[in-house]
């Protein structure tokens, strides 16, 4: 003898009809997606295929419906894409202004590399001369008054 618990078919279609709700209001708790699929509002009511699909079709075929109705994207989503959108958008336009950046940060630093080499070959060009006397340094004035 098999202990079987007795099914409550007005619980399980409850947890469609919220599962449902929550998925074509983009709130999903269990999806991970958030399709508006059969396989996804299953997962969302935490039923078993054959417990769905057997007592309850109806209920899986108001929810097709009802996502044709909607246009098969929820509100939520629908934002998220449009945000998704925008962030593309900036993103783009900063990575163009960081390539410009690094460009210039490249040339700054092979400009002060010329500069370094030249002043190291004027510095010792002069000392070869020897034409430039050095004059000694003046001491220094204690500003801090």
């Amino acid at each position: 003898m098999t202990n079987r618990r007795v099914r409550d078919r007005e619980a399980e279609r409850a947890a469609l009809r919220s599962a449902a709700d929550r998925l074509l209001a983009g709130t999903p708790l269990r999806s991970e997606s958030g399709r508006l699929t059969a396989t996804e509002l299953l997962r969302e009511s935490s039923l078993r295929r054959d417990v769905a699909y057997g007592d309850h079709r109806d209920l899986i075929e108001e929810f097709q419906a009802r996502v044709k109705a909607q246009n098969a994207t929820p509100a939520a989503m629908q934002e998220l894409t449009d945000r998704y959108g925008e962030v593309q958008e900036k993103l783009a336009a900063v990575t163009k202004r960081l390539a410009s950046e690094q460009a210039l940060s490249a040339a700054l630093r092979r400009i002060v590399a010329e500069l370094d080499l030249e002043l190291a070959h004027t510095r010792e060009q002069l000392e070869q001369s020897g034409t430039v006397t050095r004059l000694p340094a003046a001491p220094r004035r204690n500003r801090s008054r």
